[in-house]
């Protein structure tokens, strides 16, 4: 993937080298599952890119408001203390935003909308959010609250070994995704699917929502891979191979067989593999965000 000699995002804090203090969570958010705690759940977590809870419980992240939180509160790392491969990880990430940003802001001006751009925040160890306490655990995630994405790009290590997804533009699609969860929320999907949630009446009912918010972002992310490598001619040969084998590894069957358990239709909140699978070849295939109007398909 393409990435070195474009612009860099200022939309980046990075609270990497500051002795403790940073944090991404699996699924568990709220209440707070720990890898140490539930190993599965920790598979699963980064893959619903929304803050855990929405998934769990409905409407807190939406609502926000973690304990102790302040917008004005986030902690500056040393980059004096990251390691040379830290910092080119650091710099991809801000490429990779600013590439979101360049497709997402047009895309909003065609439909006579304006993009607020979301900050991410690139942590390690524990980190504090509107959503609640985060932990490197858990994951890549978005909290709605704040409208940030966290990432501790040790992630990225784990989404090659224990995900067998290498390359950067799996990566980039990681981060694409947790993009896709501001596109929703800027669009006021996310507050809708989540009430929605709210009204269900089964746990099934509740996390066939979920699927299609997952689903959906997914499809996000191959809108933004379409224009970014139309406008800034980004893929290399394997790229698109590499995005579509950790959306494989991601599904909620995947993970689930993964684990040794059984695999249960009714349990998924993120989807199957395949259809992760579809669901980014529709944006990538289209470039057009109605094609990722997963709630009202039939069939996903």
């Amino acid at each position: 993937m393409r990435w070195e000699d474009f612009r860099r995002s200022e939309n980046v804090d990075d609270e990497r080298g500051g002795g403790g203090g940073g944090g991404f969570r699996f699924p568990g958010g709220g209440g707070g599952v720990g890898i140490g705690g539930l190993i599965v759940v920790g598979l699963v977590s980064w893959a619903l890119g929304v803050d855990p809870r929405v998934i769990l419980a409905g409407l807190e992240t939406v609502q926000g408001g973690g304990s102790g939180y302040s917008q004005q509160e986030r902690p500056t790392g040393d980059p004096s203390q990251l390691s040379e491969d830290e910092k080119k990880q650091g710099e991809f990430v801000r490429a990779v935003l600013a590439q979101t940003e360049d497709v997402w802001t047009p895309l909003f001006k065609d439909s006579g909308k304006a993009y607020d751009k979301p900050r991410l925040t690139l942590f390690s160890g524990r980190t504090s959010t509107a959503c609640g306490m985060g932990a490197s655990a858990m994951g890549p995630f978005y909290c709605p609250g704040d409208q940030r994405v966290y990432l501790d790009t040790e992630f990225f290590d784990e989404l090659a070994r224990k995900f067998k997804s290498p390359g950067e533009f799996a990566r980039a699609y990681v981060i694409a995704h947790e993009v896709g969860h501001h596109v929703q929320n800027e669009l006021g999907i996310m507050r809708w699917a989540n009430e929605q949630r709210q009204r269900a009446r089964s746990e099934e009912q509740a996390n066939a929502i979920s699927v299609r918010i997952e689903l959906q972002a997914d499809c996000f992310a191959g809108v933004w891979g379409y224009w970014a490598n139309k406008r800034f001619n980004i893929l290399e040969d394997g790229d698109v191979e590499q995005a579509l084998t950790a959306a494989t590894q991601i599904g909620d069957d995947t993970l689930q067989k993964r684990s040794g358990g059984e695999v249960v239709p009714d349990s998924f909140t993120h989807g199957s593999s395949a259809q992760r699978v579809k669901w980014f070849r529709t944006g990538l295939a289209s470039g057009d965000p109605k094609t990722c109007d997963t709630f009202n398909q039939r069939q996903l």
